[in-house]
């Protein structure tokens, strides 16, 4: 009997095979679109400016107020005009009318810088040296101030801290604000050469004074006061862009050597303006980073809590710190340092105050390159625990300068963070720092070729040591 060759037969189609890999495909893209809406869900973007007209995130008023408890909605309405005095007398509102002339105001100013009152110092005690000191820079932008101050009243450990408001510009709603702060040891200083009190004479602007783009040979024959002192790019002061400067160096000197509550104080002073929001973290971030400072860094000198970064993923960087040289454009904001790092800036005193440039951070980057034996080195936090959410400054002039879309955004920013367990790590940790260039020695930015201006600023650093 013949053996015929055995033919395989294919067995009938299961469908087992097909459906594994069907279920494969599927548990694979389930598996990417969770990925995807997870870092969607911490990749966070705050620019205002990105948002098109198909935006419909509610950022009206009310939406705003319903992020906020309601224990701080106080510090977002105004109230009546007579309504709100000062704690411990500091309110000096039975003296003069709200709209007071100059002289008024300067008089006002120089008891309030005399008196040096510490609200609420009878609830919170005296300074301690381990305490924070922050350090607000106010002009007269309200509502952004006010944000920032609901964002400070949520802090933890904020009651432990001394908040210091630098005034440029004497207001009376501003002043009614911040007296009625409750949460903290609370302190008012106000720069005394501004152009509010000093409209018409330098440091304001003199009628006598040289019109900007006028060219040095007409100056000199117009016999106009600063003549002889164009800025290095032939153009002269404009008051309103000096004075920035003036009143950091200003503040800085005063609250480091001149006021008594603070001029022998050791610890950290933290560095906000009015438009800057804070994480409710940001103390104990500045903890961490100070205690780490010493293995992860030796020579930083400068803490630095916010970025200018428009998206930021919180949760890779939520407890990751960069270590680099400071650079005044991307760690000027939130930044943070002590007594030993001030004692070395201040030596440098002259190559801050006679530079051409009119912006503080431009000057002491400049110290830092051309004076420093130590340069400035800061530890940055990489998820940011302070905020920008001006719209409108020095350099920035849009069609609305109270919106509320950055505070909307920053809000959401941080309630996810809060959300994903993201705020407070128990440790901090220095990321991989990319290789920095050789920062090359930078042209200033000019407005500051005025010696009047060199002088002032100067004088402030002899003032009280």
């Amino acid at each position: 009997m013949m053996r015929g060759r055995r033919i395989p037969i294919a067995l009938p189609n299961t469908g087992a095979l097909s459906r594994r890999r069907h279920t494969l495909y599927i548990r694979s893209a389930i598996i990417v679109f969770i990925l995807f809406a997870f870092l969607q869900f911490h990749v966070i973007n705050y620019d205002s400016s990105d948002s098109g007209s198909s935006d419909s995130t509610n950022y009206s008023t009310a939406a705003i107020l319903q992020m906020v408890p309601p224990v701080f909605h106080k510090y977002l309405t105004g109230k009546p005009r007579n309504s709100t005095h000062g704690q411990n007398g500091t309110h000096f509102g039975g003296e003069g009318p709200r709209t007071a002339n100059i002289s008024d105001i300067l008089r006002m100013i120089h008891r309030y810088n005399d008196l040096q009152t510490v609200l609420n110092e009878d609830i919170y005690g005296p300074l301690q040296n381990d305490s924070v000191i922050v350090v607000v820079q106010v002009h007269k932008r309200i509502t952004y101030l006010r944000h920032l101050i609901v964002s400070l009243a949520q802090a933890r450990d904020i009651s432990r801290t001394l908040l210091v408001f630098s005034h440029d510009h004497y207001d009376d709603d501003i002043n009614d604000l911040v007296q009625s702060i409750d949460f903290c040891k609370v302190m008012q200083i106000f720069y005394p050469f501004s152009i509010q009190t000093h409209p018409n004479e330098f440091p304001g602007a003199d009628p006598g004074d040289c019109p900007r783009d006028i060219k040095k040979e007409q100056a000199l024959l117009r016999k106009c006061n600063n003549a002889l002192h164009p800025d290095l790019y032939g153009h002269y002061r404009e008051a309103k862009f000096t004075q920035t400067k003036h009143h950091w160096w200003w503040k800085a000197n005063r609250v480091f050597d001149q006021l008594e509550v603070t001029k022998y104080h050791t610890g950290m002073v933290v560095f906000l303006e009015e438009d800057h929001y804070v994480a409710e973290d940001f103390l104990y971030i500045l903890e961490l980073m100070f205690r780490k400072s010493q293995d992860l860094c030796p020579k930083c000198n400068i803490l630095s809590l916010g970025t200018y970064l428009k998206t930021f993923n919180y949760y890779t960087y939520n407890k990751k710190v960069e270590v680099t040289p400071w650079i005044s454009s991307k760690h000027n904001m939130g930044m943070a340092f002590n007594r030993t790092t001030w004692y070395d800036i201040v030596r440098c005193a002259r190559h801050f105050c006679e530079y051409d440039d009119y912006n503080w951070d431009w000057s002491l980057q400049h110290v830092s390159q051309q004076c420093l034996k130590q340069k400035l080195h800061v530890m940055v936090v990489k998820g940011p625990r302070v905020f920008h959410i001006g719209e409108c400054g020095v350099h920035h002039k849009k069609s609305n300068c109270e919106s509320n879309q950055v505070i909307s955004k920053v809000q959401q920013v941080l309630k996810v963070a809060r959300g994903s367990q993201q705020l407070f790590p128990r440790s901090i940790s220095l990321t991989q720092t990319s290789v920095i260039k050789k920062t090359k020695l930078r042209k200033g930015n000019g407005g500051w070729g005025d010696q009047r201006d060199h002088q002032l600023c100067f004088n402030m650093t002899l003032v009280g040591r």
